[in-house]
């Protein structure tokens, strides 16, 4: 897969790791032009993966949901595609714009953006809206792949691309496939989900070891400890596991560090302009996605 962002030093901004007392404010610039996303697929809220894992069923009915889940794959596929090299953002659904847990993610994917990354989210309010805005005002690519659920989640209107699923681990696979480094915010039950797949698929070899950032020190700090001080001693991880998870109160660090890391492990350059992308098929229902910024190439 083409990756893409560019060979330039990165900017100091925001915070140091050490001292601070709180987010670094969002950047001074216009709010983004707000257009309508594209979007691939419907995510109607439904109890269909709920019955789906109720148990066994009717072999039609099995054969005809794994037909629905099949054709979820290859929507996405073809979706996601041309992204180019992602950076996705984790994070609560339920924090308002005041927060400053939501003013620190938009900072995070203003400097990702910049970095050349495009930024993919879950799609939905709260940090997930966040980092796809500050996306866009830094004038790079959001994406956004969005699940409805009963009470929170909505795609948010800073996406360029909204790709819309029912079923949960689809969705879950979309968000690991096309990424190179994930930055988790502070969040509830699902957001550790996302930290501990993570975490157990690059353990076990199922992905490749690629750079994970936690936002946040004193929110992770008691979720680390209980790791270092009882997991590690107790043998049920090895040292190595924990230190796969790098932590930081400063979006410029967090962008320096996953810049570094994909350059060391994916060999990732950042140059202006796409080298060698592939090109949309539309037989396959393919479209790029417009680019604003430079692209990363290998």
């Amino acid at each position: 897969m083409t990756k893409q962002p560019r060979d330039e030093p990165v900017e100091e901004a925001g915070a140091s790791s050490t001292g601070d007392t709180g987010p670094p404010p969002a950047p001074k610039r216009p709010s983004p032009e707000v257009r309508r996303p594209r979007k691939v697929g419907n995510a109607p809220h439904s109890h269909e993966e709920r019955e789906f894992l109720a148990g066994p069923q009717r072999r039609r009915e099995d054969l005809w949901r794994a037909w629905r889940i099949f054709t979820e794959f290859i929507r996405g596929f073809r979706a996601l595609h041309f992204v180019g090299p992602c950076v996705t953002v984790f994070g609560s659904a339920r924090l308002a714009e005041t927060h400053p847990t939501y003013q620190l993610a938009q900072q995070v994917g203003h400097q990702l953006a910049e970095g050349g990354f495009t930024v993919m989210t879950g799609g939905g309010p709260g940090v997930m809206e966040a980092a796809n805005r500050g996306a866009k005002e830094a004038g790079g690519r959001s994406v956004g792949c969005n699940i409805e659920l009963p009470h929170e989640q909505h795609a948010n209107r800073f996406l360029d691309l909204v790709v819309g699923f029912r079923y949960f681990f689809v969705r879950k696979v979309m968000l690991v496939k096309y990424s190179y480094g994930f930055v988790v915010l502070p969040g509830g039950f699902g957001t550790l989900d996302e930290i501990f797949e993570t975490l157990t698929l690059i353990q076990t070899g199922k992905i490749q070891d690629f750079p994970l950032v936690l936002m946040g020190k004193d929110y992770w700090r008691r979720l680390l400890d209980f790791i270092h001080d009882e997991m590690v001693p107790a043998g049920t991880i090895s040292p190595r596991d924990f230190d796969r998870i790098f932590v930081t109160d400063s979006p410029a660090e967090a962008r320096r560090f996953i810049v570094e890391e994909v350059r060391r492990r994916f060999g990732l350059h950042f140059e202006v302009g796409p080298k060698g992308a592939p090109r949309a098929r539309w037989y396959l229902g393919e479209r790029p996605l417009p680019s604003r910024r430079p692209e990363a190439s290998p």
